[in-house]
């Protein structure tokens, strides 16, 4: 039996092996701890972060609103970077909860996936 973090690895290797940032279209990755979340805009040629947000310093406020202000944050973040378009990377995550809140708000933000 595996544990859930197994599990989850599992997913987001799986999920990796078909899915690359580059220059043009960058992978926007979300992490979510149990307490905040973390967004990054990567690109895996050069291995370089171009552009992050997080929740962090948001504790006042419900997670889901949390969510959707990273992902505005990280929309804004990217399109002073020059990135419009990026592959969306869950992490292994389900695409559900904070997780779809991120994309949601960054798609509204004017980012494409």
């Amino acid at each position: 039996m595996t544990t859930k973090i197994e599990r989850r690895l599992k997913i987001k290797f799986r999920v990796r092996n078909r899915i690359s940032g580059t220059v043009e279209r960058p992978r926007m990755s979300v992490f979510r701890s149990n307490k905040q979340i973390y967004v990054q805009v990567i690109d895996d040629l050069s291995g370089k972060t171009l552009a992050a947000a997080s929740s962090l310093g948001m504790e006042s406020m419900p997670k889901k609103e949390q969510a959707a202000k990273v992902g505005e944050l990280i929309a804004k973040k990217a399109q002073e970077a020059g990135i419009t378009a990026v592959v969306f990377d869950r992490n292994g995550y389900l695409y559900h909860g904070r997780v779809k809140e991120v994309a949601d708000a960054a798609r509204n933000g004017g980012l494409k996936f």
